[in-house]
């Protein structure tokens, strides 16, 4: 999982956001200790707290004193909003200003979306 050219942190904060937004944490459940991400990782475990960390302050995860970290009620809807807007911001405005220099308008682009989404 670990990937070069990012940092080790966000990469772990992305992971724990993939699985909540893909429900192997829901509300209110437990996520794994950092030390727990550090065994598995192999990495320190003040990484793995400092990804953890990124998302307690983004309100995806709380802290139950003495317990652990716990996924906060809404987090996934948060998630999927937040990926939602990244993906109008990366992909999609890219995507329709490339379109209009080729002069594909929004309904033909759409059309070969649909044609290339039902061969997928």
């Amino acid at each position: 999982m670990i990937e070069e050219g990012k940092p080790i942190f966000q990469q772990i904060a992305e992971q724990i956001e993939d699985d909540i937004i893909d429900e192997v944490y829901p509300a209110e459940s437990q996520v794994p200790s950092t030390n727990e991400f550090a065994a598995f990782y192999r990495i320190n475990p003040a990484t793995a707290g400092k990804g953890v960390n990124l998302l307690v302050d983004e309100g995806i995860l709380y802290k139950k004193r003495g317990i652990g970290m716990f996924v906060s009620a809404g987090a996934r809807e948060s998630l999927i909003a937040k990926r939602r807007e990244a993906f109008r911001d990366e992909y999609l405005r890219p995507l329709l200003a490339e379109a209009a220099k080729l002069g594909i308008d929004p309904s033909q682009l759409a059309q070969m979306i649909h044609t290339e989404g039902v061969r997928a």
